[in-house]
C-alpha cells in the first residue's frame, strides 16, 4: 500500500485518540489524563529507542492505587478498541477504492480479478457459469468464547465507525463537520462510561441471540448487497446471468447446538434456540413484507396472479397482506411455543417453500407485465434472503463427543441383555450397528427411559435426537461427532437418530482432530465407503470436518498443518474414486494455531481438487464481528469467499513436487518432536503456563457458556484449545503458533540442498507460502521482552525461570530462521500495513502488559479484590483488542 493510502488511517487514529483524551480530561480530570499521557509517552519513547524502559514504566505504575490502576487500564484498553474501529473503517475505505480502481495491486483481490484470470487461462464461460451455479459456501457461526467485547459496546463502536464514514464525505460543510465531531465525542464518552466487562457468563441461548443479532444488524443487508456486487461483476465479464434464486452462500450455527464439553447445552436449550430462530426469521421477513406493501402499489398483474386475487386495483398488496398475516401468525405461534402458552391454530409458515410461493408468484407477475425493474428491487433482495436464510434463519448443527454416543448404545445393549457395547471390538460394533440400521422394529421401547440404564447423560443424548425428530429437517445442518476415531462412531449416530424416530436424518459428519485421528481419517472413511449400506446412504455427498485447534495443540502448528493437508488430499482421492462428492468442513479459528488466515490464502493452500466448488468453514468468536459485524465489510468478505472458492476450483494450485513432500515430512518430524518435548515431556510447562501466563485468571472472564476445560484437573491435554492459545497470546509469547516450527526450519536451513528446497517451496507452493506468511505475522506480534516481564513479577522458581529463558531463546531462533528463509531483515517488511498496525499499538499494549502482571501478582496475594479483578479483566480485554485476536 502506498503512503498516501495509509494516511487516512493515521488521521482517524489521531482523531479518535484526541477525542478519547478530551473525554478523560472531562470525566477523570487532568491528573488521570496527565498520568496516562506520561505513561504513553514513555512507552512510545521506549519502543522508538528499541530498548524497553521497564524500570521507568514501573516507577510510574507502582505508586498508583488500585482505583487509579483500573482507570489507567481502561484508558489504554479503550484506545486499542478505537484503533480497531479505525482499521475496520479503513478496510471499508480500501474496498471502495478497490471497486473504483480495479487492478490496483495494493488492494485486495476480488471476483473481477479472478474472472479476468480465468478468461486469460482460456476457461470457457460455460465452465465458469456451471461452477458458479453449483458453488456452495456455508459459513458456520460458532460461540467459541473468544469475543471479549460486550454487545452493548459493540453497538457504540459501530456508531463510531458510521461517524468516521460520514466524516470522510468530501462535501461536508464546516457546520456538518462540527456536528459529526460532537456526535463522535458523545459516543466515545458513552463508551468510556460503560462497564467494559461482562459480569455474568452468557447462557447458550444468549450466545444464540448474539448470532441472530449479527444477522439482523449486518448480514440481512450484506447478503443481497454482495449478490448485487457479484451479479454486476458477472455482467461486466460478459457471463450469462445466474438464475434469480441463486445464492451460493448460506449460514449455519453451532450456537445452542454445540454440546461437546458444555453441559449447559441441553435438548431443551436446542429446542428453544430453534424456536427463537424461527421467530427472528418471521420478524425479519415481516419487516421486508411491510416494505414491499408500501412499494408494490401497481395494478398491472398477470392472469396467474389475478386468479388468486380476483379483479383488484392493488393485487400485489392483496397477496402481501395474506403473507403478512401468516407471518404474524407464525410469530405468535413461535412466541407461544417458547413461553409455553396456548398454541394458535391459524395458518403459519412451516416451510420455506410456503413463503417462497407467493413471493415468487409476485416476481413472475411483475416480469410478465413488463415491470422487471421493480421485481429486481426490494423483492429480489427478499427472495435472495429467503434462499439464503430460509424460515429457520440458520441451520443448526449438533455437535457431541463420540464417547457420549458409545455410552448411550452401551446402556441400550446392557438393557437388552446383549452385553457391553463399549467392550466390543470394532467389527462386532459394526455388525451390530449395520444390522439394527436395517431392522424395521424399534430397538428400544419407552420402558427403557424409566430404567437405571438410562442415566442423565444417556437420556440427554437420546432427547437431543428426539428434538431433531420433532423439529423437522429445515432447521438442522450437520450432526458433528467430535473426537471421531473409528467407523462405528459414524454409524452410532445414524442408529441413535433412528432410535429417536428421525425420519429425515441429519447428515453425520465425523470431526478428525488429533494428529493420530487425522492420520487415520482416510482409513476410517474408506472402511465406511466399502460398506454397501453406508455408501448407498451417502451417494449424494459426504461431509468430513477437519479440526485445527486440537490438532495444533497436540502436534504444534507445522505438524498439524501438514497432517491437515495430507488428510484432505487422501480423503479427496478416496471420494473421487468412489464417485461421491466430498465437502470438507474446516474448523478454523482466528489465530494461526487454530487455522486462521485470510480467505484466499486459506482456500488456495488446500490440496488441488479438495475444494471442488464446495466449502464449509467455521467463523468463530471475535472474527464474526471483525468480518461480518458491518454490512459493507460483510458483503466484501462474502464476495471474497465466492471469488476464492471459484479460483480454488477452476485454477487450483499444482500438485506439490515429490521433493517438497519429502521435505515436509522431514520438517514435521523434527517439528512435532521439538514441540512435544516441551509441551508433553517437560514437567515444568504446566506450572509455567499457570504461573506466568493468565491462564488461571482467564476463568474469571465471563467469555462463553462452556467450561474452560473438558475435564476437571489434569494438564495441558484437558485444556481447551482456546484458553491454551489465549493465555500465551496475552503475554506475547504466542507459543502454540511457532513452537517446534523454528527448530525444524533452523535444522533444514543448515543443509544447503534443503535450504534451496525450502526457498523454492516458499516461492512456488501456496500451502507453504501460507505457512510462512502466517508464521511471520504471529512472530511480529510476539515479544520476548514483554514475556520476560511476566516472569520477573510472577515467579522466583529457578525451574520456571530456566524454562522461560529456554522458550524465549527458541522464539529468537525461530525469528532468525524465518528471516534467513525469507531474506527479509525485519518481520513484515512485505506487509507495511500490518507492521504499522502492530507498531502503533505497542505503546498502548506495553503498559497493559505491565499492569496485567502486577495485577495478577497482587490478586494472587489477596485472593479476592473487586477493583483489582475488574482492572485485570480490563487488561485482558485490552490486550486482546491490541492483538486483534484472543484464542
Amino acid at each position: 500500500m502506498s503512503q498516501d493510502q495509509n494516511t487516512p488511517l493515521r488521521e482517524d487514529v489521531r482523531l479518535l485518540g484526541e477525542e478519547l483524551g478530551s473525554v478523560l480530561r472531562e470525566q477523570a480530570g487532568d491528573t488521570l489524563f496527565n498520568t496516562v499521557e506520561t505513561i504513553r509517552q514513555v512507552a512510545v519513547e521506549s519502543r522508538s529507542a528499541g530498548e524497553m524502559q521497564v524500570d521507568r514504566l514501573h516507577q510510574l505504575l507502582d505508586p498508583l492505587d488500585d482505583d487509579t490502576l483500573l482507570e489507567v487500564a481502561r484508558a489504554f484498553s479503550q484506545f486499542l478498541n478505537l484503533a480497531n474501529i479505525a482499521e475496520q473503517r479503513h478496510r471499508e475505505r480500501l474496498h471502495r477504492q478497490h471497486q473504483r480502481f480495479s487492478g490496483d495491486p495494493d488492494t485486495d483481490r476480488g471476483l473481477r480479478q479472478v474472472l479476468a484470470e480465468l478468461k486469460s487461462a482460456k476457461r470457457s464461460p460455460a465452465d465458469i457459469h456451471t461452477t458458479l451455479r453449483e458453488l456452495s459456501v456455508e459459513l458456520v457461526l460458532t460461540a467459541h468464547p473468544t469475543e471479549v467485547t460486550r454487545r452493548t459496546l459493540i453497538r457504540k463502536y459501530d456508531h463510531i465507525a458510521d461517524l468516521l464514514a460520514a466524516l470522510d464525505r468530501p462535501d461536508l460543510t464546516q457546520e456538518e463537520g462540527r456536528e459529526l465531531r460532537r456526535h463522535l465525542h458523545e459516543q466515545i464518552l458513552s463508551a468510556w462510561s460503560t462497564d467494559e466487562i461482562r459480569r455474568e457468563r452468557p447462557t447458550p441461548v444468549d450466545e444464540a441471540k448474539w448470532g441472530f443479532a449479527t444477522i439482523e444488524q449486518s448480514l440481512w443487508q450484506a447478503v443481497p448487497q454482495s449478490m448485487r456486487a457479484i451479479e454486476a461483476e458477472l455482467a461486466l465479464a460478459e457471463l450469462p446471468p445466474m438464475p434469480d434464486d441463486w445464492v451460493p452462500i448460506r449460514f449455519a450455527s453451532w450456537m445452542g447446538g454445540d454440546r461437546d464439553g458444555n453441559p449447559n447445552v441441553t435438548a431443551g436449550v436446542t429446542r428453544k434456540v430453534l424456536l427463537l430462530a424461527r421467530w427472528m426469521a418471521a420478524d425479519l421477513f415481516l419487516r421486508d413484507v411491510d416494505n414491499l406493501l408500501a412499494d408494490l402499489s401497481m395494478h398491472k398483474a398477470s392472469e396467474e396472479l389475478l386468479e388468486q386475487t380476483g379483479p383488484s386495483h392493488e393485487p400485489y398488496r392483496l397477496i402481501l397482506r395474506r403473507v403478512r398475516q401468516r407471518l404474524r401468525n407464525t410469530l405468535a405461534q413461535m412466541e407461544a411455543r417458547i413461553n409455553g402458552g396456548e398454541i394458535i391454530t391459524s395458518k403459519v409458515f412451516n416451510t420455506t417453500q410456503q413463503l417462497f410461493e407467493p413471493l415468487s408468484l409476485i416476481d413472475r407477475s411483475l416480469r410478465t407485465v413488463g415491470l422487471s425493474a421493480i421485481a429486481d428491487g426490494q423483492l429480489k433482495d427478499t427472495l435472495r434472503r429467503l434462499n439464503c436464510f430460509g424460515i429457520t434463519l440458520l441451520r443448526l448443527d449438533i455437535r457431541q463427543e463420540s464417547t457420549r454416543h458409545a455410552d448411550a448404545l452401551d446402556a441400550i445393549t446392557r438393557y437388552l441383555g446383549l452385553g457391553n457395547y463399549a467392550s466390543w471390538d470394532e467389527q462386532s460394533k459394526l455388525d451390530f450397528l449395520l444390522a439394527e440400521l436395517d431392522n424395521r422394529r424399534p430397538l428400544v421401547d419407552e420402558d427403557f427411559y424409566h430404567t437405571d440404564f438410562c442415566d442423565r447423560d444417556v437420556r440427554e443424548v437420546l432427547e437431543t435426537c428426539k428434538v431433531v425428530a420433532e423439529q423437522g429437517p429445515e432447521g438442522f445442518g450437520a450432526y458433528v461427532i467430535s473426537m471421531a476415531k473409528k467407523p462405528s462412531d459414524v454409524l452410532a449416530v445414524m442408529l441413535l437418530q433412528k432410535i429417536a424416530g428421525v425420519h429425515q436424518p441429519m447428515r453425520v459428519v465425523p470431526l478428525f482432530e488429533t494428529l493420530d485421528d487425522l492420520n487415520n481419517a482416510a482409513e476410517t472413511m474408506s472402511t465406511l465407503l466399502n460398506i454397501p449400506q453406508y455408501k448407498q446412504r451417502v451417494l449424494e455427498g459426504q461431509e468430513v470436518m477437519i479440526g485445527y485447534s486440537d490438532s495444533a495443540k497436540d502436534a504444534g502448528f507445522l505438524g498439524a498443518a501438514w497432517a491437515q493437508f495430507s488428510t484432505q488430499e487422501a480423503l479427496t482421492k478416496i471420494f473421487r474414486n468412489h464417485g461421491i462428492p466430498l465437502t470438507l468442513f474446516h474448523g478454523r479459528g482466528g489465530s494461526i494455531s487454530r487455522g486462521g488466515s485470510p480467505t484466499r490464502m486459506a482456500l488456495l493452500s488446500q490440496p488441488p481438487g479438495s475444494v471442488a466448488g464446495r466449502i464449509r468453514v467455521t467463523e468463530q468468536g471475535e472474527m464474526i464481528r471483525f468480518k461480518y459485524g458491518r454490512p459493507s465489510v460483510a458483503a466484501y468478505n462474502l464476495e471474497q469467499y465466492v471469488a476464492a472458492t471459484l479460483e480454488a476450483t477452476l485454477m487450483p494450485p499444482a500438485q506439490p513436487r515429490p521433493e517438497w513432500r519429502h521435505q515436509m515430512e522431514r520438517l514435521t518430524e523434527v517439528s512435532v518432536q521439538s514441540y512435544r518435548e516441551v509441551v508433553r515431556d517437560d514437567p515444568a510447562l504446566v506450572a509455567y503456563l499457570r504461573t506466568v501466563t493468565p491462564e488461571t485468571e482467564l476463568r474469571r472472564l465471563a467469555l462463553g457458556s462452556r467450561p474452560a476445560k473438558r475435564k476437571p484437573g489434569g494438564g495441558v491435554e484437558t485444556l481447551r484449545a482456546i484458553p491454551w492459545v489465549f493465555a500465551w497470546t496475552q503475554m506475547r509469547l504466542m507459543l502454540p503458533a511457532w513452537l517446534g516450527t523454528g527448530t525444524a526450519l533452523e535444522h533444514a536451513l543448515k543443509q544447503a540442498d534443503e535450504a534451496d528446497t525450502l526457498r523454492q517451496m516458499s516461492a512456488e507452493w501456496p500451502f507453504f507460502q501460507g505457512v510462512v506468511d502466517m508464521l511471520e505475522m504471529v512472530l511480529a506480534k510476539s515479544d520476548t521482552r514483554v514475556a520476560s516481564w511476566y516472569e520477573e513479577r510472577l515467579t522466583d522458581s529457578e525451574e520456571l525461570i530456566e524454562l522461560g529463558e529456554s522458550l524465549r531463546e527458541r522464539l529468537a531462533h525461530t525469528v532468525s530462521a524465518l528471516q534467513q528463509l525469507t531474506g527479509r531483515e525485519s518481520l513484515l517488511d512485505n506487509n507495511p500495513v500490518m507492521r504499522w498496525s502492530i507498531r502503533v499499538r505497542d505503546p498502548y499494549t506495553d503498559p497493559l502488559h505491565l499492569l496485567q502482571a502486577e495485577l495478577m501478582a497482587r490478586l494472587r496475594e489477596r485472593e479476592s479484590d473487586a477493583v483489582l479483578e475488574s482492572a485485570l479483566m480490563v487488561t485482558i480485554a485490552g490486550i486482546a483488542a491490541g492483538m486483534r485476536n484472543t484464542g
